[in-house]
């Protein structure tokens, strides 16, 4: 029998922050953008679903006189990941 795959996660976006998050633990924003090729607003938007789920965790602090945001993954998040990623293996076999 198939497994459920987590909604939170199945979006593109969602998915790809998580597995970058899950492999160096902690980045910045501006990271996130360039490794996801997403713009600005969809990342901002799609972090903060995954903060209210508590999958990542946001800081926001400044670096000099700029803002910087920082994401780190959750132990939810980790669990959630790895869920999935069993999921999807049920599909693949």
């Amino acid at each position: 029998m198939f497994k459920p795959l987590d909604p939170l996660l199945h979006s593109e976006l969602r998915l790809a922050v998580v597995s970058l998050l899950v492999s160096v633990k902690e980045a910045e924003f501006g990271f996130l953008k360039e490794k996801t090729g997403a713009t600005a607003g969809n990342l901002s938007v799609q972090l903060q679903k995954l903060s209210e789920a508590n999958y990542i965790a946001i800081e926001k602090s400044f670096r000099g006189n700029y803002p910087l945001t920082t994401c780190r993954i959750t132990k939810k998040g980790i669990e959630a990941f790895e869920k999935y990623v069993e999921a999807i293996k049920s599909y693949l076999k």
